[in-house]
């Protein structure tokens, strides 16, 4: 039975079980909002969340399992919406999960990709009609709402690495005692960062590469400018041994090949630039396996 990990919360089980969200290991992009930044009901509903959360002996996420009318398995937060948090500098940061957003941006997102073969299986024109209607209620209730996080299963995009430098790379434990590798930067170096690259990748071949960066770009401009921006690869870690953590230098990869792309140097920028795909490739394929 296929388990999907989505908030069923008014949308319907059965569209949401077309929609084939399985349960995979994932990469993270989130964004850290310091929680003076929120609006204050958002705020105080954060800071009941916190006091709850230390309150509370750490314990594996509850999920509800409901099996819909097409045989499939459902799986739903059964405890309420979470965040991820972080303490730095002394502030307090948070990145709200906000999953039903992420669903009903998923399910219209899928529908707006390259025709496939079981594209009308998964988000029938009928359910995306009803999440477009859905989510445009959401965000006539809650205008600056957005999503905090993107994932991305089984890699990293290599896109993502523009946004970060080497030195902002950490691998250590997390609260789980789970090996993980994050980088961390603010905000407002991630947008410099890929206000210089998106010129260089519009001028050579991966032109559609900066009008991604540039969709980056937008989506963390919309948070307060104090945010921070965090790359988290996630379960990825888990299907990775400590020297392979050790070995990736992804983002000093790609910016080598940025620089050499900016002077002209195009065999040496394909060269590292392809390195860095094939790295990816290496933990994509894992996939197949799984």
């Amino acid at each position: 039975m296929k388990l999907l990990a989505v908030d069923a919360e008014r949308i319907g089980e059965r569209q949401l079980a077309r929609l084939g969200s399985a349960v995979v290991p994932s990469a993270y992009l989130r964004v850290f909002q310091s929680l003076d930044a929120f609006e204050r009901d958002e705020q105080l509903h954060w800071e009941r969340y916190l006091v709850q959360r230390v309150d509370r002996r750490p314990q594996t996420r509850r999920y509800a399992d409901r099996v819909t009318a097409d045989g499939l398995g459902l799986l739903a937060p059964a405890d309420g919406e979470h965040a991820e948090v972080r303490v730095i500098d002394g502030r307090t940061y948070v990145s709200p999960q906000r999953l039903r957003l992420r669903v009903l941006e998923a399910m219209l997102a899928f529908r707006g990709s390259e025709p496939m073969e079981l594209w009308d299986t998964m988000v029938p024109k009928k359910e995306a009609r009803r999440a477009r209607r859905q989510l445009a209620r959401h965000r006539r209730r809650d205008p600056h709402a957005t999503s905090f996080v993107h994932q991305s299963p089984w890699h990293v995009p290599i896109r993502w690495f523009a946004l970060f430098r080497d030195d902002e790379r950490r691998i250590g434990e997390d609260e789980h005692g789970r090996m993980r590798m994050r980088y961390r930067a603010s905000t407002r170096r991630a947008m410099r960062r890929a206000e210089d690259a998106i010129p260089v990748l519009r001028r050579s071949d991966l032109g559609p590469i900066g009008e991604l960066l540039l969709d980056l770009h937008q989506w963390m401009a919309l948070f307060d400018g104090r945010s921070v921006i965090e790359l988290d690869y996630g379960e990825l870690c888990d299907f990775m041994t400590w020297d392979e953590l050790d070995d990736d230098h992804s983002a000093a990869d790609l910016r080598e090949a940025l620089d050499a792309l900016e002077r002209h140097e195009y065999g040496q920028s394909a060269d590292v630039y392809q390195g860095v795909l094939t790295r990816w490739a290496e933990v994509r394929s894992r996939e197949i396996m799984n």
